[in-house]
């Protein structure tokens, strides 16, 4: 299956290939002309293609698939929060409560301007000391100390940070975010969901700003790492836009970027929906229902249970809360929707993803659009008849399946029990209810890694090797599917990236043997042998 102009192919793999298009699944060769995918096939369709300067490599027992998409990830986010001069404290980091308290004061001593710290998390990391304002201001007295929860829904700072960021008593709450006060109304060190955490941390931004090619090229390489080609930007701050752009410009983008630029108080934005390329496009709009079930503000219609984990967050009989009413969300969409833009939500708790419904569904009889692609996040707690209501009004969702590895056993243990806990991120439910369904690693929050995201998604093992509902498991193809051209799909980018079909963008991931072939408990620790972007070469090698 292809096409000969006449013109040598600059590229031709043969080896196992995966195509993840249902009209030839399989093939045995794919030709790569001029960053694009020319033919794929049998050796019969690719031999016409070899010319005297073609590159042709047998990959052998290795398995050749599309490029890996993460549906759902901040990678400028990532690139500044894991670059100097912030210091990793994640779980995945570091395990030990008192080594990270160890980190924070070690931080505090190397950075006299001022220590950021990012991926606390008392629920993996168990023993942490409550990060109250007395703590933060013992620890840094006399410097400014910032710490970002892991979720990166929460951040921790002093009394010094405060007054840098123009922080007080008088300062209001932003739109849709909110500053810990006590009883008296003082600021008590906390700022909750991503407007109140950026007026902390804005100096991190700025900071970074002027480093960002280098931040990210670190955050592409870690990506393409993991046979990644193209993620989203799913909190995209505009004020970065003429520095990626320049970046995306000079050619140093390894990995294409979709961008979901977050709403606004004044409800726009300077781009039309769609502007860019297949390099560098904005393709929505973000914006939050609730926050995260590892800091309780999570909008669920159970209740958290008493233990004493529960007991030690302040979260035993917490049912959480949402950032927004069903009325307030609909006025936050309409606009956007009604200048042609796609829109994402953030929501993890079913409470959450009904009034994200309820918006919609007013909003589509008042402005009905075809193929809108409304998505939901996260959707942790999201039931089997909202995954059908959800179907009915055309909104799709993108699972952070990885919640299952890395909190499984205290979801069911420590917060919602098994009959709640078990069943979270219920991929097999989705697609019972036609859901086209991504997945995504919301990096930092977990390391981004797609292979990782199919092996939960077919065992539902947790770290422990509990497996949780194991009704909810699905078949290794659906699991690709949801890495590769759904995840293009979410990301309206399918008729560019996301299958080994002619036409496409030759972007292309080589792992150590097919992921349908293997034992299900070992493809999770399949090597990305090469990593390929447009025909070219961006991570290992072809040998």
């Amino acid at each position: 299956m292809g096409t000969n102009d006449g013109k040598p192919a600059d590229l031709v793999l043969f080896g196992d290939v995966v195509t993840m298009n249902d009209a030839a699944p399989r093939a045995r060769a794919v030709a790569v002309r001029d960053g694009r995918i020319a033919a794929v096939g049998n050796d019969a369709a690719v031999f016409p293609l070899i010319g005297p300067a073609t590159i042709a490599v047998d990959v052998h027992r290795a398995c050749i698939l599309p490029g890996f998409v993460e549906a759902h990830g901040h990678p400028l986010n990532s690139a500044v929060l894991l670059g100097e001069p912030v210091v990793d404290i994640r779980p995945v980091t570091i395990a030990d409560a008192g080594e990270v308290v160890d980190a924070v004061r070690r931080a505090v001593d190397e950075h006299p301007d001022g220590a950021v710290l990012n991926g606390w998390d008392p629920l993996l990391q168990k023993g942490l000391p409550e990060p109250s304002r007395e703590w933060l201001n013992s620890v840094a007295p006399d410097t400014s100390l910032v710490i970002l929860h892991n979720t990166g829904h929460v951040a921790y700072f002093n009394d010094v940070a405060a007054r840098e960021a123009g922080l007080s008593k008088k300062t209001p709450d932003p739109e849709g975010g909110s500053f810990g006060r006590d009883k008296s109304g003082d600021l008590n060190g906390s700022a909750f969901e991503a407007p109140a955490v950026m007026a902390v941390a804005a100096s991190i931004l700025d900071g970074a700003s002027t480093r960002l090619p280098e931040l990210l090229a670190a955050e592409c390489a870690r990506m393409n790492a993991a046979g990644i080609t193209t993620a989203s930007e799913m909190a995209f701050d505009p004020r970065f836009r003429s520095a990626l752009t320049a970046i995306a410009r000079s050619g140093a983008l390894t990995t294409r970027l979709r961008l979901y630029e977050m709403s606004n108080p004044e409800r726009s934005t300077d781009v039309s929906p769609g502007v860019g390329d297949d390099l560098l496009r904005q393709v929505g709009i973000k914006i939050w229902s609730d926050g995260s079930p590892w800091v309780g503000n999570a909008a669920t219609s159970f209740p958290y249970l008493d233990t004493d984990v529960t007991r030690s967050l302040g979260l035993a009989g917490s049912r959480g809360k949402a950032n927004y009413t069903a009325d307030e969300i609909l006025e936050i969409s309409k606009p956007y929707f009604e200048n042609g833009w796609q829109i994402s939500c953030h929501a993890n708790g079913d409470a959450a993803v009904t009034l994200a419904l309820d918006a919609w569904e007013r909003m589509l009889a008042e402005s009905p659009r075809d193929d809108h692609r409304l998505r939901l996040e996260h959707v942790g707690a999201m039931t089997p008849e909202q995954f059908r209501r959800a179907t009915e009004l055309g909104v799709t969702c993108s699972l952070f399946v990885d919640h299952l590895y890395y909190w499984g056993d205290v979801l069911v243990d420590d917060l919602f029990g098994p009959e709640r806990g078990a069943c979270w991120a219920a991929a097999a439910s989705a697609i019972a209810a036609g859901q086209r369904i991504s997945f995504h690693n919301d990096g930092p929050v977990t390391p981004t890694n797609p292979l990782r995201n199919i092996a939960d998604a077919v065992t539902r093992r947790t770290r422990s090797g509990r497996v949780l509902a194991p009704e909810e498991r699905i078949s290794v193809p659906d699991a690709l599917r949801a890495e590769t051209i759904n995840s293009a799909w979410h990301l309206r980018s399918e008729d560019a990236i996301g299958a080994i079909v002619p036409g496409l963008h030759a972007d292309l991931v080589v792992l150590s043997a097919n992921p349908l072939l293997v034992d299900p408990d070992d493809i999770a620790d399949l090597e990305v042998l090469a990593t390929i972007l447009e025909g070219r070469t961006v991570f290992g090698k072809l040998e």
